[in-house]
């Protein structure tokens, strides 16, 4: 705790301090409610993104006999051309919002390649947004993590440490000054007494004359 000055002044400084961390507390804590549940939320959907992509996963196993045909699926079949995204604000955190995808498949010949490409090119392009929608939701996480931590630190800094700290000093200040208050009325009073007593032996002294 650092050292404070035992002053009227000190003890209105540490007041106005005082005064500025309970008005400031409050509106910590709701934030840090707010981020939390944001955060739960985020997960949430990560998790749901993740289980549909898991559900297309599992509808491809029905053509793996025919995705062994050689020259059908190359690298180059579907291409991402454009991420679309824009930027959203969670109590005060500026975040990625995921908007959707532009694509760009290779051209085939329809004569000569499979019915079920182009629905397995859709599929395709589900997976790709889903996956897209979900990193972009995991960049909101840690971003929305981010600022929980630090938020928690302020509010753990002001509940635990300024606000406790703030009182101790207030209360020392007070005692300190009391205790001069006190003194200075003793020392008025004995300064009274010896005044009135210098008096009256001086009285006492013209009357022996």
């Amino acid at each position: 705790m650092a050292k404070v000055k035992l002053t009227k002044n000190e003890q209105k400084k540490q007041k106005d301090a005082l005064a500025m961390y309970q008005r400031y507390l409050p509106t910590l804590m709701l934030k840090k409610q707010q981020l939390q549940a944001e955060i739960r939320t985020v997960e949430t959907r990560i998790r749901e993104l993740l289980a549909e992509k898991e559900r297309i996963d599992e509808s491809f196993k029905v053509w793996i006999a025919v995705f062994g045909e050689r020259g059908v699926f190359t690298p180059d079949l579907l291409k991402i051309t454009r991420i679309r995204t824009a930027t959203g604000n969670i109590a005060g955190v500026v975040i990625p919002i995921f908007e959707g995808a532009e694509f760009e498949a290779a051209a085939y010949d329809l004569a000569r390649t499979p019915l079920w490409l182009d629905l397995a090119v859709e599929r395709m392009k589900q997976v790709f947004l889903l996956d897209l929608e979900a990193q972009t939701l995991e960049e909101q996480r840690q971003r929305l993590d981010h600022e929980l931590r630090v938020t928690t630190q302020r509010v753990n800094l002001f509940e635990k440490v300024k606000i406790p700290e703030t009182r101790e000093n207030i209360k020392k200040i007070g005692v300190y000054l009391g205790d001069q208050q006190t003194s200075a009325v003793v020392r008025g009073k004995i300064s009274k007494r010896g005044l009135a007593r210098a008096a009256g032996a001086s009285a006492a002294k013209g009357d022996a004359v």
